[in-house]
């Protein structure tokens, strides 16, 4: 009797797996890259991945605060934009080297050289700085659907989860065509921002003379509309320098196709992946400028009464608030406005996609757990819509102004979060990047992004600090701002002592390693004194 052939069965996946592979898998070293060509043709090769990271610092978080610190202070902070760029280019530089070289994303690198425990503190935290991020993208997105399609907040809000269908898609058309639409979205915001700009004609040699940083820069007076220059400064600094940008670009910076045997090979990713990220982050350093000037040049001096979204697309509209002729005749049109709400539904888009890849990378990284990314999404966003439902809900029967401050305050405020995250990211990348046992003695922190690296971590970490009792007060009522700022000084406390406990993990796996790498060296030795006695 013949024997029925048995014809085997695909592996079941389940929604929730296992994970303890490369970073992102299913686009790891997928990307070719051309080898022994001209510069431009492998400077395209690479590029993309730093429009990804750029993403995150012009996303709708930024747009209020460059804006205000403009109507509020004219151009004084343009030199803060410009260091905060500076740092970005830095930090992103040692994300992108720190995948490269280990092969290993910042998530999986902190977890391998950490406790169990710690890890999982660190990941809930930094689940919570996603999520925060989050927020801003869905005010940003509903917004902008409700000042384009005149949509009811609480619909558009739920219609923000559903760009879940958006990211399926993108998903089967590969990782390169992903970078090209993202490179597409940050044209069209960039275009927008040119073009009203334009029309506002600025003060040029203000906007240069605004770049040199001053003792009035940081200072606590004068306050206007509740903000003094050093309130303009850290809402800046807090909105650009984000922890989930490194996570990102540690990952996204493998999609590469490498020889990671042939040193050369890694020292020119390494290169060109620096030379991207810093193209972009220039890009995402002139849309934040023009942000600002727009807050000077734009409207006249004072007239932006309504900070949020909503205030700023009526202002373009309003003929009043306007600077000059060209731009009122323009306004009329209602162009201006529109541009607006366009780049913004552009950079809640964008935003989508890189919030999804981070999200996969800190959970593969830290819990080794997988999900496909259309669930993953799903969740995120709908804990995400939460908080904005609640307020609308809150605000329902108050003005229209009391609900749109309602949710800018919301949006400001969920920023919090990213405060707590990124010392924990930051100083860990750090460390590792000045290990010659990690990276090589190649491939390890030069002096001099060294010594910049630690003026960084340690500013933006105290600049951070400096700004979370006021943050924590914002969220109650002034009667309470005393009590507020004890929990913040307790918070304070809590980090640091988690700082210290992340310091002190990393410290002793690396001894370890080391030690085991030399009992490791001596037993080869031993080896090859045997075999060559014999």
């Amino acid at each position: 009797m013949k024997e029925t052939p048995r014809t085997e069965q695909a592996p079941r996946h389940k929604l929730i797996e296992y994970a303890n592979g490369p970073s992102l898998e299913e686009i790891n070293g997928t990307v070719e890259v051309p080898h022994g060509k001209g510069f431009w043709r492998t400077l395209f090769a690479y590029s993309g991945p730093g429009a990804l990271v750029a993403v995150g610092y012009m996303d709708p978080g930024n747009w209020s605060t460059s804006i205000t610190g403009g109507q509020n202070f004219q151009y004084l902070l343009m030199s803060v934009i410009l260091m905060s760029s500076l740092i970005a280019m830095l930090l992103q530089y040692m994300a992108a080297k720190l995948g490269i070289v280990t092969q290993m994303d910042l998530a999986q690198a902190i977890r391998a050289r950490t406790s169990k425990t710690l890890g999982i503190v660190l990941w809930i935290m930094t689940e919570l700085a996603i999520m925060a991020t989050d927020i801003a993208e869905v005010i940003g997105a509903a917004i902008a659907l409700y000042l384009l399609f005149h949509i009811p907040l609480v619909i558009a809000v739920f219609i923000t989860v559903f760009d879940v269908l958006l990211l399926l898609l993108l998903t089967r058309i590969g990782f390169r065509k992903i970078e090209a639409i993202v490179v597409c979205l940050i044209l069209v915001i960039l275009f927008v921002f040119v073009y009203q700009v334009a029309l506002s004609r600025p003060d040029w040699s203000a906007v240069l003379y605004g770049l040199v940083p001053s003792a009035k820069t940081f200072a606590t007076s004068p306050s206007v509309g509740g903000m003094t220059p050093l309130n303009g400064a850290l809402g800046i600094i807090g909105a650009t320098v984000m922890p989930h940008n490194l996570y990102l670009h540690s990952a996204i910076s493998q999609t590469r196709k490498i020889d990671h045997n042939d040193e050369e090979d890694v020292a020119t990713a390494v290169r060109f992946s620096a030379w991207d990220s810093n193209i972009q982050l220039t890009c995402a350093f002139f849309v934040n400028s023009l942000l600002l000037i727009m807050g000077v040049a734009v409207f006249k001096t004072g007239a932006v009464k309504d900070p949020s979204f909503f205030g700023l697309f009526q202002a373009l509209s309003d003929t009043s608030t306007l600077s000059n002729g060209i731009l009122i005749s323009v306004a009329k049109s209602g162009v201006l406005s529109v541009l607006f709400a366009v780049a913004l539904l552009a950079s809640g888009q964008n935003s989508t996609i890189t919030g999804t890849l981070t999200g996969q990378v800190i959970m593969e990284g830290f819990i080794h757990m997988k999900m496909p990314l259309w669930a993953r999404r799903l969740v995120t966003r709908l804990i995400s819509v939460i908080p904005v439902l609640v307020c609308v809900a809150m605000t329902s029967r108050q003005s229209e102004v009391q609900q749109h401050e309602a949710l800018n305050t919301l949006m400001n405020n969920s920023q919090v979060f990213l405060a707590f995250a990124l010392p924990f990211s930051m100083l860990p990348l750090l460390l590792m990047t000045d290990n010659a046992t990690e990276m090589g003695d190649r491939f390890k922190n030069v002096m001099w992004v060294k010594i910049l690296g630690w003026i960084s971590v340690i500013g933006l970490t105290f600049l951070n600090m400096l700004n979370l009792p006021d943050a924590f007060a914002d969220f109650v009522s002034p009667s309470l701002a005393t009590q507020a700022h004890i929990v913040a000084y307790i918070a304070i406390v809590l980090i640091i002592a988690l700082l210290a406990w992340t310091i002190i993990d990393m410290y002793r796996a690396d001894k370890e390693f080391n030690m085991s790498l030399a009992e490791q060296r001596a037993t080869e030795l031993k080896e090859d004194q045997a075999r060559r006695a014999k």
